[in-house]
């Protein structure tokens, strides 16, 4: 059966500025360049939803990520097929040596994202943090993230390098769709059968099918909030016709319980999802985060606190900035 894509009906601003919840929650370890992540939690009749694109996202990028929260927290999610999700950890773009406390966070993984091409590091960097999870982690399938901040020649002897350790797959080592087919071919060219993922390259395109149709990925990565919603991203997955691996965009529970439901719903999980990153907070908005245990999540709901809410408000200052992000977006989206 074909994934339900009939999307809410969107309540009236008035209806989301009476349940809006504004925090900045501190972070254990500095992550795209922040140490505090603010978010904007709307609570609705069937449950909690976030919005929370980064600042510097324009408000036509931001709408999708609204019209997820709506869904989260007005329609609710599909019914799942499974209720444990496997989750891999996250290793920031941190200096080798600090890479045994990241890990330590997650507990018993099987997978490990790892970050690399942070603006301000070396090649070396990226090759030490590497070897220092794979020291650590020696029978886990392992995966770079580059968040498209190579060109062309510098993914293709970077991922030459680091594929020396046993890469599962590397995450947008270009920001062109056009690039990424470029190193995918000359990879293969010399003898390097590496999966690449597309990321960006989905959710940042106003066509996100387009990068299966060009033949520029051998898998995908969705995330819920970025893709519009869950009932969308399970259609752009349907049409893409590519494995899928679910990730987050540093959300909280509240965002993480979405991701979660996409990958309940989609008909098969290959890999393990990118949903752990809850571990990289100081502070949750509920008492029951979203965690791994023993390499998974499983599925259930969860509610922010009020006693949370209040405590990590963000300032008044913050808070209208968001208010009046809110307005704008709602603005956009279709009635």
């Amino acid at each position: 059966m074909p994934p339900e894509t009939t999307p809410p009906l969107l309540p009236p601003l008035d209806e989301l500025l009476a349940q809006a919840y504004v925090v900045s929650l501190p972070m254990r370890v500095r992550f795209r360049g922040i140490m505090e992540r603010e978010s904007l939690l709307l609570r609705g009749p069937a449950g909690w939803g976030e919005f929370c694109p980064f600042p510097e996202y324009g408000d036509e990028e931001a709408s999708r990520w609204l019209a997820s929260a709506v869904e989260a927290a007005w329609a609710g999610f599909p019914a799942p097929l499974r209720s444990v999700i496997p989750v891999n950890a996250t290793v920031p773009a941190v200096p080798a040596g600090h890479v045994p406390e990241i890990l330590a966070r997650f507990g018993r993984v099987d997978a490990v994202k790892v970050k690399v091409a942070e603006p301000g590091q070396t090649l070396d960097d990226d090759v030490d943090r590497l070897a220092a999870v794979r020291s650590a982690l020696p029978d886990a399938a392992l995966r770079v993230d580059a968040n498209g901040g190579w060109d062309v020649p510098a993914a293709v002897e970077a991922l030459h390098r680091l594929s020396a350790v046993g890469l599962e797959y590397a995450e947008q080592p270009v920001p062109t769709i056009d690039g990424l087919v470029e190193v995918r071919s000359q990879l293969r060219a010399a003898g390097i059968p590496l999966l690449i993922a597309a990321d960006e390259s989905v959710r940042k395109e106003t066509d996100p099918l387009r990068v299966a149709r060009a033949g520029a990925a051998d898998l995908i990565v969705v995330k819920v909030a970025p893709l519009g919603g869950v009932r969308r991203a399970l259609d752009i997955v349907a049409q893409a016709g590519l494995p899928a691996v679910v990730s987050s965009a540093l959300d909280t529970s509240v965002g993480i319980r979405a991701g979660l439901a996409l990958a309940a719903s989609l008909p098969e999980l290959p890999y393990a999802c990118g949903l752990g990153t809850v571990s990289l907070f100081e502070q949750d908005v509920t008492l029951d985060a979203l965690v791994a245990d023993d390499g998974a999540i499983s599925l259930r709901d969860v509610a922010a606190d009020a006693g949370l809410l209040e405590q990590y408000a963000a300032s008044p200052e913050r808070r209208e900035w968001w208010l009046a992000r809110l307005r704008r977006v709602h603005a956009l989206l279709p009635r």
